[in-house]
């Protein structure tokens, strides 16, 4: 039927799904199962997944060497459940939190053997939904009937997952700005109803020369609260005043708070850090790889706006080699020093040795 979603609509359905406690239904070429986040699921509903079968947790392999249970499957990690396990002990096997406080004591069961296909489709889909990258999975019988909740067939979605969805310019519109009476504000939205992103441009870019760029990634923190825990506001600031002063450029900022992995998880990874863990560190224990970003993103807003060739303000060469993996010439990396304060020493220390800045 023509109304009948798509299967990008669906997946956004999922989503919403999975950030209120509600599972989804996962089919694949080996079976099914129903899948609800670790992080949102409640007691009654890990009951009600009791009675379908044996529940497994899956995890990232980042999260399952905290815990120090096997991934066989390489990626990641299938936890049985304990017979006795609560909502407690699933809340806390996939936020580390209480890690130091309450060791989780294990061993732990890792299934080995076997398809992990949907678990990894499972913890693919909670990463999008921007939460913990755990999710509690039970096998559905053949034939058996889950009305009501959002299904999605693994093989059709995953192309999805791993697809930049679309982006289309919604509308732009001229902003006066401090470091620039010549500024536009242009809206750009993704079509699987993702968050959107903006770019800022400040005076008439000459499309056919190199603009001077920043790829920004949004930080309420820092851009909006002034935390002195990173450097981004005051290089938020920095590049449009360099913008300013040239009199032309572009600031791409991207919805993708704390590298990707959403503010919530954002504030998670700072209370790690309370407890003693560097920046790194700290996603790992989360279950998220160093960065989530994808650069993607700027490169099609780039694009779409008529740039092929960028002078790109950053202290990141990730930055670099992944515009340029996805076609944009960058013809000079233009080094942005702005930020650096007592409280944010030793987190800008850890982007230089262990994300390759050059500070």
């Amino acid at each position: 039927m023509p109304l009948t979603p798509t299967i990008v609509e669906t997946l956004a359905r999922a989503r919403a799904d999975l950030r209120m406690g509600l599972p989804v239904v996962l089919t694949g070429e080996h079976g099914r199962a129903v899948a609800a986040a670790a992080e949102t699921l409640g007691a009654e509903r890990l009951a009600d997944m009791r009675v379908l079968g044996a529940p497994v947790l899956a995890i990232t392999a980042r999260r399952a060497e905290t815990l120090k249970a096997r991934a066989y499957d390489g990626d990641l990690a299938r936890v049985a459940l304990p017979p006795d396990a609560d909502i407690a002990w699933v809340a806390n096997m996939a936020d580390p939190a209480d890690d130091l406080s309450m060791p989780l004591k294990g061993p732990h069961h890792a299934l080995r053997g076997g398809d992990a296909g949907l678990h990894r489709a499972a913890i693919r889909l909670a990463k999008s939904a921007r939460l913990l990258p755990a999710m509690l999975l039970v096998g559905l019988p053949e034939g058996s009937a889950m009305p009501g909740l959002t299904e999605i067939d693994i093989a059709t979605a995953a192309p999805e997952l791993d697809a930049l969805s679309p982006l289309h310019g919604i509308i732009s519109a001229r902003v006066p700005l401090q470091v620039s009476e010549a500024g536009r504000l242009h809206v750009f939205r993704p079509e699987d109803g993702a968050e959107e992103h903006y770019a800022v441009e400040i005076g008439q870019p000459d499309r056919g020369a190199p603009v001077l760029a920043r790829l920004h990634s949004a930080c309420f923190t820092g851009d909006l609260l002034g935390s002195l825990k990173c450097d981004c506001g005051p290089q938020l600031r920095a590049a449009l005043g360099a913008m300013g002063d040239a009199g032309a450029g572009v600031l791409l900022y991207l919805s993708q708070e704390g590298r990707g992995i959403g503010l919530a998880n954002k504030m998670r990874a700072y209370s790690l850090q309370d407890q003693g863990f560097d920046t790194v560190e700290a996603n790992h224990r989360l279950g998220f790889e160093d960065d989530e970003r994808d650069f993607r993103i700027g490169a099609e807003i780039l694009r779409a706006m008529g740039f092929s060739a960028v002078r790109l303000l950053t202290n990141n060469p990730a930055k670099v080699e992944m515009l340029r993996a996805h076609g944009l010439q960058v013809t000079r990396r233009v080094p942005l020093k702005a930020g650096l304060n007592p409280l944010n020493a030793g987190y800008l220390d850890t982007k230089a040795k262990k994300s390759g800045h050059i500070l």
